[in-house]
């Protein structure tokens, strides 16, 4: 009797079939009927192989939904817990089995590495597990056959961030850089469970005790290295070390030409994948070896183009620009490098809609990274968000729970799904993705303060001060780097005032006023600490007039349901700030309207 039972319409067979051969290369074995005998009762054999399964996969399908055959299977198995339902096509599910989590399966792609994919091998390791854990041991059975055996346990491990050795601090990037493409890597192997990046990146910059790392980790072995890039050469260090034992595995230094790095790369990840006596099946090598461009240079200009991303705001037009530029240059060396698309896309949109400047809003380039990979969630997560300036909003709700489901753990995804929450006013949901892009990059300054709006909005002000702690500390760390970062100090006074360091945060705002009068996103900002914080209307009202003067319409949109501004909506002022403010960009739309203009 086989492992999984699938339950599914015979009109469905071509689309269950790569699904049953990837469930079968994880270790479990299946029943399906195209495995029914000739001369066996057909009935007959499929109770009794829905009895015997520990788990019933149901693929719920427009056809399969109508299949008395299948809803009686489903219900059956739900009765007894050990239903795992997915779906294609949005199937309306029947409503008996509604409340049941059900995965999405129309991005797949038959990518065994594929989020959702992933997502149900969880789901039916878990209620496998549970299922045999009730069954009691036969003795006179013997010992258990390879096919219907748990597949092995997973070995876990952390990768720390290697140490940027280069004595230049931007090059950090490129350190950053190659500890999250080996723990990519790794990730694609099945018998490891690697820890997420921003567990890991938690140990950036700080002395490791790794047997204490391990055990707060819950792993038995941690990767630990440094980066050294100078001129055309990199030396990479690494070790593994056992948790347990606190020895080292293995140990090696490399010293290659800058060319070499994707082989390197992958080099590194098969020395730690034969240290641990693991063996990669021809899937897993293929995508361990798989970079997205074969351009060393083309890869290290996407890396200092999203590094920029990262640390700006998106007000920042300066620093918009260099995105682009530098994502141009990497998309002419390779055309077909989706991801600095998708980063081009991010920031041509913010050029557009948040600078209001005159050009291309990024849809086109956006498309253009879906074209080269469909998988890409970063390229839906930016689509989401054009089209949600263009008020097309359910075709953007729908892009972005694609972009959520295809990798749930992207930086750039959970930042637009917050966005998208917060501009809707639903402020408990964006909570919680704000939350996690800001654990998923620790050098992120933007999500701790949305979050201090949002929390400060709900009334949560443990929630508020537990943030602007962890928030001040990465501003002092960029301050540090660039004393005159306006944006910087624009944030670190939302931080202090939430604090209660009013004086202080007063001195912030006069300082960068001083240093960078032009910066409109410092000036905003400020304006909703004096407002929110603060309770200093007067001066907020004298910041926000040139802001309001030159903004463009995703931040207006902002502007009137940012909750900071609140205590301002029934200031004369401010409704007649914004009244102009959507004349003149009313005005600008019916200019771009004419006919050759």
């Amino acid at each position: 009797m086989a492992d999984v039972f699938v339950s599914y319409s015979r009109s469905d067979k071509a689309r269950v079939a790569p699904l049953v051969a990837a469930i079968e290369a994880k270790g479990w074995s299946v029943w399906w009927d195209p495995a029914i005998d000739a001369g066996q009762q057909f009935d007959d054999q499929i109770d009794a192989e829905l009895q015997a399964a520990s788990a019933v996969l149901v693929v719920w399908t427009p056809t399969s939904v109508a299949s008395r055959w299948v809803r009686g299977e489903a219900r059956d198995a739900a009765e007894r817990g050990i239903l795992v339902p997915v779906r294609f096509e949005e199937a309306r599910l029947p409503i008996d089995v509604r409340a049941i989590q059900t995965t999405d399966l129309d991005r797949w792609g038959e990518d065994p590495f594929s989020a959702p994919f992933q997502d149900l091998i969880r789901s039916l390791g878990t209620v496998i597990k549970r299922q045999r854990a009730r069954q009691p041991v036969n003795p006179a059975a013997g010992s258990t056959t390879a096919a219907t055996a748990d597949p092995a346990p997973r070995v876990a491990i952390c990768v720390l961030p290697f140490a940027n050795m280069s004595g230049d601090q931007e090059q950090e990037y490129f350190s950053d850089g190659i500890t999250e493409d080996i723990i990519t890597d790794l990730s694609k192997v099945s018998r490891l469970a690697v820890v997420s990046r921003n567990s890991a990146f938690m140990y950036k910059g700080k002395h490791v005790d790794v047997a204490k790392l391990a055990r707060e980790l819950k792993v038995g072995h941690v990767l630990e290295g440094s980066v050294r890039k100078a001129g055309g050469r990199v030396r990479i260090t690494a070790q593994l070390v056992d948790g347990t034992t606190n020895d080292h595995i293995w140990a090696e230094r490399y010293d290659r030409d800058l060319n070499d790095i994707f082989a390197l790369q992958a080099e590194i990840s098969e020395a730690i994948v034969k240290a641990l006596k693991l063996k990669l099946v021809p899937e897993e090598k293929k995508a361990i070896e798989h970079r997205g461009t074969e351009s060393v240079e083309a890869y290290n200009l996407y890396l200092m183009a999203r590094q920029y991303y990262v640390t700006s705001h998106e007000a920042d037009a300066r620093r918009t620009e260099t995105i682009i530029r530098l994502c141009g240059r990497a998309t002419e060396i390779d055309p077909g490098y989706s991801r600095a698309w998708a980063l081009m896309a991010i920031a041509q949109m913010n050029l557009r809609f948040v600078n209001g400047r005159k050009g291309d809003d990024g849809l086109v380039t956006a498309e253009r990274a879906l074209g080269l990979d469909a998988n890409l969630a970063e390229a839906h997560a930016v689509k989401a968000r054009i089209l949600s300036q263009h008020g097309r909003h359910s075709e953007a709700a729908a892009e972005i729970e694609i972009a959520l489901r295809l990798d749930p753990e992207s930086y750039e995804v959970n930042r637009a799904a917050a966005y998208l929450r917060f501009r809707q006013q639903r402020l408990e949901e964006a909570t919680r993705y704000y939350e996690k892009s800001m654990n998923l990059m620790e050098t992120d300054m933007n999500s701790g303060t949305m979050l201090l709006t949002c929390y400060t909005a709900v009334g949560d002000s443990e929630a508020a001060i537990r943030v602007a702690h962890i928030t001040l500390s990465r501003i002092e760390k960029t301050l540090a780097q660039d004393p005159n970062n306006g944006t910087a100090m624009a944030y670190g006074a939302n931080v202090l005032a939430v604090l209660g360091q009013g004086e202080r945060a007063k001195d912030w705002i006069s300082r960068a006023l001083l240093i960078d009068p032009d910066n409109m996103n410092a000036r905003y900002n400020f304006a909703c600490s004096l407002t929110s914080y603060l309770k200093d209307l007067p001066t907020a009202i004298e910041l926000l007039g040139p802001v309001f003067e030159t903004m463009a319409i995703a931040w207006l949109n902002h502007a009137k349901v940012d909750p900071d501004l609140d205590p301002l909506r029934d200031h004369p002022r401010f409704k007649a700030m914004v009244a102009a403010a959507e004349a003149r960009l009313s005005a600008a739309n019916d200019v771009a309207a004419e006919p050759g203009s």
